[in-house]
C-alpha cells in the first residue's frame, strides 16, 4: 500500500529538495492543484506542496509555479503561535522562522479518574478548574507577547478543544479574528518545541506519497 508522510521545507531549501526527489524518483511533472502544487515523479511518487500562508495580495514572483511558490514562502510575515496541551503551553511570535518573543509554562491538569459517584464529580470539577486555569494563563501570556509583536496570522498546535476555549478568552479577543494557518501536530509544548514550530510554520508544507 502507498505510504504517506509529511515534512516542512524552508523556501531556501526547496530547490535542493526537489532536485533530490528527481534524482531518486525520476523526472518530475509539476502542476498547480488545490491551492498548492502537485509533484508527480516518474516512479509514481507524488508530493503536494503548500505555501505557509495565502498570498493575500502579495503573490510570489517568478517565471514558473515553483519559483512563485518559493517567492511566496520566502516572504517575511509575522505569525502568532500558541501550543497548548493539558499540563503546559507555549506561545510566541515568529518571523522568517525565528521567534521574536516567547513564553512557555506548565500547569497541572489532573488525569481522568475511573471513580464513580460523588468522587467522580469532584474529580471532574477539579480537572475542569485546572484546565480553565491553564487556558487563562496561556491566553494572557499569548496576549502579552502578541501586543509587543502584532501578528498577521495565527498558528495553533495541540489540544483542539482547549485551543477553541483559549480563542474565546476575552484577553485574546484582539487576535481571535486573525486568519488561522495550518495547525501543527505537537506533543509537548516546551520552548524547544516552540522554536521548531516557528521554523515549520514559516516553511513549505509537503505531503509525500510513495507507491
Amino acid at each position: 500500500m502507498p505510504a504517506t508522510r509529511t515534512t516542512y521545507v524552508s523556501a531556501q531549501r526547496l530547490p535542493g529538495w526537489l532536485d533530490r526527489l528527481a534524482a531518486g524518483a525520476g523526472p518530475l511533472d509539476i502542476a498547480p492543484e488545490h491551492g498548492g502544487l502537485r509533484v508527480s515523479a516518474a516512479n509514481g511518487t507524488e508530493a503536494e506542496l503548500f505555501a505557509p500562508w495565502p498570498d493575500d495580495g502579495r503573490p510570489g514572483r517568478g517565471a514558473n509555479d515553483v519559483e512563485r511558490l518559493i517567492s511566496l514562502a520566502g516572504q517575511s510575515r509575522t505569525l502568532g503561535i500558541v501550543l497548548l496541551r493539558r499540563g503546559g503551553y507555549a506561545a510566541g511570535v515568529a518571523r522568517e522562522g525565528q521567534l521574536l518573543g516567547s513564553k512557555a509554562g506548565n500547569r497541572y491538569v489532573q488525569s481522568r479518574t475511573a471513580a464513580g459517584g460523588g468522587s467522580q464529580q469532584r474529580f471532574a470539577r477539579r480537572r475542569a478548574n485546572q484546565a480553565d486555569a491553564l487556558v487563562e494563563t496561556a491566553a494572557e501570556q499569548a496576549a502579552r507577547i502578541f501586543a509587543g509583536h502584532p501578528p498577521e496570522y495565527l498558528v495553533f498546535g495541540g489540544d483542539r478543544a482547549l485551543i477553541e476555549v483559549l480563542a474565546r478568552e476575552k484577553v485574546f479577543a484582539p487576535w481571535s479574528g486573525l486568519t488561522r494557518l495550518r495547525p501543527l501536530e505537537i506533543q509537548d509544548p516546551k520552548l524547544a518545541v516552540l522554536a521548531r514550530a516557528a521554523k515549520d510554520a514559516c516553511s513549505v508544507f509537503i505531503r509525500i506519497t510513495v507507491p
